[in-house]
């Protein structure tokens, strides 16, 4: 049996000036691609966060979504998606944001989640927090609780974790540069 994985940061792939120049993509399909690994990943995270009792986990579209539903299958919980506009069928609610390198939006059925509900927030990276950020009200807007936020991969040197507050928040890889 081999030892467990608990550096992640080999199984990513820096993609210069994508989505556009002078951004530095981190590519976490080598991570997907080895069953092993992302086991592994969807693991940790479910263990770093299993203690604050998670009655729901909202993903993030569309990389969340990967690893949203693994956590889901863990932990016991209902699973949340979280949706560009347009994507849902019924009522939502709808949360715009700023992003490293633009402007978009979320939007999250009004009855995904209720008060006494205990949500974490998934998404693959966390880079300057607007996406998250914009994550969290539109759960808070259903009366639940977000009690964390994790990610696969935080971008240090961006600070999106000054954004995100009230709960806690892992990452599996946290670059500084």
């Amino acid at each position: 049996m081999s030892a467990p994985i608990t550096d992640f940061s080999s199984y990513l792939r820096d993609v210069p000036d994508f989505p556009k120049p002078g951004i530095t993509f981190k590519d976490i399909t080598p991570l997907l691609n080895q069953a092993e690994v992302f086991t592994a990943a969807i693991d940790q995270i479910a263990e770093q966060v299993r203690h604050l009792r998670p009655t729901h986990f909202a993903a993030i579209e569309s990389r969340g979504f990967l690893f949203g539903g693994g956590l889901c299958e863990r932990l016991g919980a209902g699973f949340v998606p979280l949706r560009k506009p347009g994507k849902l069928p019924w009522k939502t609610y709808s949360e715009s944001y700023q992003l490293e390198y633009g402007q978009d939006s979320l939007e999250i059925h009004v009855d995904a989640a209720a008060p006494g509900d205990r949500v974490v927030i998934i998404d693959d990276l966390l880079a300057t927090g607007g996406t998250a950020a914009a994550a969290v009200n539109l759960v808070r807007r259903t009366g639940a609780e977000v009690v964390a936020a994790a990610f696969v991969v935080e971008l240090d040197f961006l600070d999106g974790r000054s954004k995100l507050h009230g709960f806690e928040i892992h990452s599996l890889v946290r670059v500084s540069d």
